[in-house]
């Protein structure tokens, strides 16, 4: 499973056994955008997704860095807009103390995104987010993803 704190702006890619690694992660700006022909808030929705799609490749090396790599979230089975996905500039962002940097989507770095791709497959293309503003509203959160 993949725990987004968004208030925080940290990653935690959870084993079943409860080993965990943590990571830093940049979310959504926290203001309306205008962005690819819509207008909407950009805070990262608090929500637990289902990734279970192939890992997308975009052609927008900026915004979805290098390789191009993406991992579309559903919601309540209907694919999303949102994403998991590095960025050109995810060094910097994520670097930050605060990193509010992303058009709604998640940004990690390009070696935790292999790392999250290794796990979705062994997972047998499938992998549990679940985004919460901060942890302690978490485990209502992880009771409806089960």
């Amino acid at each position: 499973m993949l725990l987004i704190d968004t208030k925080d702006n940290v990653g935690y890619l959870v084993h079943r056994d409860g080993v965990f690694t943590n990571f830093p992660v940049a979310t959504g700006q926290k203001r309306v955008v205008r962005y690819i022909g819509r207008t909407y808030d950009a805070r990262t929705p608090e929500r637990s997704w289902i990734a279970q799609t192939p890992v997308e490749i975009k052609g927008d090396r900026v915004t979805f860095g290098k390789d191009g790599r993406f991992l579309r979230l559903s919601y309540k089975d209907e694919r999303t807009p949102y994403g998991i996905h590095p960025h050109r500039y995810n060094d910097r962002m994520l670097a930050q103390d605060e990193r509010f940097e992303s058009m709604g989507c998640i940004i990690v770095s390009d070696a935790m995104m292999a790392t999250i791709e290794q796990t979705f497959t062994l997972n047998g293309n499938r992998l549990e987010v679940v985004t919460s503003y901060g942890l302690e509203g978490l485990q209502n959160s992880l009771a409806l993803s089960h």
